[in-house]
């Protein structure tokens, strides 16, 4: 069952938050990539993954979605685990899936430190890593290592797998490049988010356009052979370029969105995190909240597709906006920075009645 939600939240909050944020000069990236190694060596052996289920729990609401049976509905979103090391873990922490990457066709350094702010009075993130990871073929050895397969549930929980364009790819060539990726990935993911969105990829986000989108999904949907492919879109599009989106999706085969990535608006920010705030990169974080809310319920109420809700969950109540929306899922990233494992499982709590809104 695991300890209950509050006390996680609070141990988390009061204990181990406060020794995170200092640790490694305040780097938050360093502290990112010490707790991904933390997480890879708990995942690695049977007993810890079974000592982590008791502190965090994973029971949650179950739910089928675009065909994949999900333990819960909450899971974690792309680009904490981006080489996929730390697979074994997440199950432990409260996850009901997983999304790996964001992984390219081919190894990339990602953008020149630092390239990670906290915004510690708004509650945000700015990130500008620029897809850094060891490439398609070095994570898909990684999953294969572990026995992760696409069905299988080695690591517990369903697991997608985010892919993007590399860098040095040209953007009249990303439709081989994507494809390079799939080709790889597609036997360890349960399904594929094709990461259209990103801020910090030049070029990337023209890949929304119509052309480009549809004449991309067409070609991952042919070579998927049923493997669900999602499609993550930008928090700043305006209401018709959803609409626009949302028609290629629909008419090209996706099986569904999500919803959303990181901002390029710094709205919503306190005035303490003024300086941050000229960081270039996505924004992340509760300044994202209501934005990426009202892009689901746009999307949501448009479509039949199923919309993975992403962007500015900070709290159960976040949650809970997100799935009266019309999100079928929902996904953390930085409230699991902020709020720790407590976080989801105080959203799986109060999804299933155990936890009073």
């Amino acid at each position: 069952m695991g300890l209950p939600a509050p006390l996680l939240h609070t141990g988390y909050s009061r204990l181990v938050r406060p020794v995170l944020f200092r640790s490694f000069k305040g780097d938050p990236e360093a502290v990112h990539e010490w707790m991904i190694h933390t997480l890879a060596g708990v995942g690695s052996t049977a007993p810890a993954r079974a000592a982590a289920r008791l502190v965090a729990g994973s029971n949650g609401r179950a739910t089928t979605v675009a065909g994949i049976r999900f333990g819960s509905r909450v899971g974690l979103a792309a680009g904490l685990d981006k080489d996929a090391t730390a697979v074994l873990a997440w199950a432990g922490l409260g996850f009901g899936f997983a999304e790996l990457g964001t992984v390219t066709g081919r190894a990339q350094p990602g953008n020149d430190r630092p390239r990670m702010f906290r915004l510690r009075d708004s509650k945000a993130l700015i990130n500008r890593m620029g897809f850094n990871n060891p490439g398609a073929a070095a994570v898909a050895a990684t999953l294969a290592a572990r026995n992760v397969y696409r069905g299988n549930l080695a690591a517990g929980i369903p697991i997608g797998i985010s892919i993007g364009k590399t860098k040095l790819v040209e953007l009249e060539d990303a439709v081989e490049d994507y494809l390079t990726s799939l080709r790889l990935l597609a036997p360890h993911a349960d399904y594929v988010a094709v990461n259209v969105s990103s801020p910090n990829t030049p070029g990337l986000r023209s890949l929304q356009d119509a052309g480009a989108l549809g004449e991309l999904l067409t070609a991952l949907v042919a070579e998927a052979s049923g493997l669900p492919i999602f499609v993550k879109v930008a928090p700043d599009l305006t209401d018709g370029q959803l609409d626009e989106v949302l028609a290629t999706c629909e008419s090209c085969g996706a099986a569904g969105l999500i919803a959303t990535n990181t901002t390029l608006a710094r709205d919503g920010l306190a005035a303490s995190d003024a300086a941050r705030a000229a960081e270039a990169g996505g924004l992340s974080g509760a300044p994202l909240t209501v934005r990426a809310r009202q892009v689901v319920a746009r999307l949501a109420s448009r479509t039949s597709l199923p919309v993975i809700g992403s962007g500015g969950i900070m709290t159960p109540a976040d949650a809970t906006a997100m799935f009266d929306a019309g999100a079928e899922l929902v996904q953390l990233y930085t409230g699991f920075i902020y709020g720790g494992p407590g976080l989801a499982a105080a959203i799986n709590a109060l999804d299933t009645g155990r936890l009073g809104s």
